[in-house]
């Protein structure tokens, strides 16, 4: 196997790990404490973790061999699960049923902190798509990345699931630590030539520090890099509303297990859109084929809720997997393409962070709103007089309102960014920027395919 498909399998091991830890203590702490609200809680730390820490996680990438900064990855998810595992053998009797105690948040922490550690490789992988993946081939690797992806999501649903109905966490613990340890050992054999030279003893180094500034700097040097980053931050915040209402209006429509089957058979739709991807890449202009996406998708959301029905929920739910491959990699390459790569970790890094920034807000913000007003507007109130006629009434029709409503809000505003100065100037720096191999280190060319 060539270094890129044996990183890109490494990568899909330690991705299933930390995702399985991460499901597995949502579903955990619900059996404990019955507690909606701690579970809640668990996924806004986790945007917020990973907003915050990639600023950090970007510098650590570009600073380094990216090898090492995987391989950093590892360890430090390893330690914080022994850590998570050591408080789970001490547990004081029912400590773990108090959904407001210290001692089941610290573990939880020490879990979540496992779990964010593993964000280093999601920026460290498309930096290594740039080194050892020739320039007409990336958008290719790019896509075989997202079918990693939804792998991982396949069989994490399925995974987690059966884990801790079985073991608990204690089942779950060990088996990241072992999957831990397993991508470590097979990392560290494979041999990756990252083109890095040893410093001129005539040149200054550059400062190994964040950088925040510096960053900003390279990403507002190329026209519409600031636009894009900002376009995928606004879909991240209406993308909050599927992760606070999703699974509610599911489990409204069909019983849970059946909904957890649906997402399980659904997330193949990740899959099959990343071996396209792979096959086809993304066309000449791939910022055009994320602003396509997103009026598809988009339109899509004004009218999968329209009515309550399970079928057209999951139609809708497959078109959203199958495209979302589309649109990250289709980010990933033009970045890969327009910034330098010294520079490409911590320019990922604060994409990451400004654009997880966003869904933590509207997922907090938009439950409240939405049990509080815009499901009595739609129960008994002016909305259901209106228009429920035909739309529905009651508690669901309230949700799905709100699916629509985004929906409409993300087309228009998908549609404004096509007709933008902003995608002009990006999709012209895109075409200009000629790829320089002696700058990016002269590494080993691959093809994905």
């Amino acid at each position: 196997m060539k270094p890129f498909h044996q990183i890109l399998a490494n990568n899909l091991v330690a991705n299933i790990t930390n995702f399985t830890v991460w499901f597995a203590i949502t579903f955990w702490v619900f059996l404990e404490t019955k507690s909606v609200f701690a579970t809640g809680m668990i996924a806004g730390f986790y945007l917020v973790f990973t907003a915050g820490f990639g600023f950090w996680f970007g510098s650590i990438v570009d600073h380094n061999a990216k090898k090492h900064a995987m391989l950093a990855s590892s360890v430090a998810s390893a330690l914080f699960y022994v850590l998570a595992l050591g408080m789970m053998l001490a547990e004081p009797e029912g400590a773990f049923r108090d959904p407001y105690g210290w001692y089941l948040w610290g573990f939880v922490l020490l879990i979540m902190l496992g779990v964010i550690a593993g964000n280093i490789r999601s920026i460290a992988l498309p930096t290594l798509v740039t080194i050892l993946i020739a320039e007409d081939e990336r958008d290719k690797a790019n896509g075989l990345v997202g079918m990693v992806t939804g792998i991982g999501f396949l069989t994490t649903s399925v995974i987690s699931g059966f884990l801790v109905a079985y073991t608990g966490m204690f089942g779950v613990m060990v088996l990241a630590l072992a999957a831990t340890g397993f991508v470590f050992l097979h990392l560290a054999l494979v041999q990756i030539d990252e083109g890095r030279v040893a410093p001129d003893p005539e040149v200054p180094l550059e400062p190994k520090r964040v950088d925040i500034a510096g960053t900003i700097r390279v990403v507002a040097a190329v026209p519409g890099l600031f636009a894009l980053i900002f376009f995928a931050c606004f879909n991240n915040f209406l993308g909050g509303i599927f992760m606070a209402l999703l699974d509610a209006y599911g489990l409204s429509l069909v019983p849970v297990e059946i909904w957890g089957l649906t997402f399980g058979v659904l997330s193949t739709a990740f899959i099959l859109s990343g071996i396209i991807i792979s096959k086809t890449g993304l066309g000449k202009n791939p910022l055009r084929t994320l602003l396509l996406v997103n009026v598809i998708t988009w339109s899509v959301c004004c009218v999968f809720t329209i009515q309550s029905s399970f079928w057209l929920l999951a139609a809708g739910c497959f078109v959203w997997m199958f495209l979302a491959p589309y649109a990250e990699a289709a980010e990933h390459t033009t970045l890969q393409k327009v910034v330098p790569l010294e520079r490409q970790g911590r320019v990922f890094g604060f994409a990451q962070s400004v654009e997880q920034s966003a869904s933590p807000l509207t997922a907090f913000l938009i439950g409240p709103f939405t049990q509080f007003a815009v499901i009595p507007f739609m129960t008994d109130g002016t909305g259901a007089q209106m228009i429920g006629g035909w739309f529905g009434t009651g508690p669901d029709r309230g949700m799905a309102l709100v699916f629509s409503v985004a929906g409409l809000i993300g087309l228009l505003a998908t549609i404004l960014a096509f007709n933008s100065r902003y995608y002009r100037d990006l999709s012209a720096a895109y075409a200009r920027n000629k790829d320089d191999d002696g700058e990016s280190g002269g590494a080993e060319v691959a093809s994905p395919a």
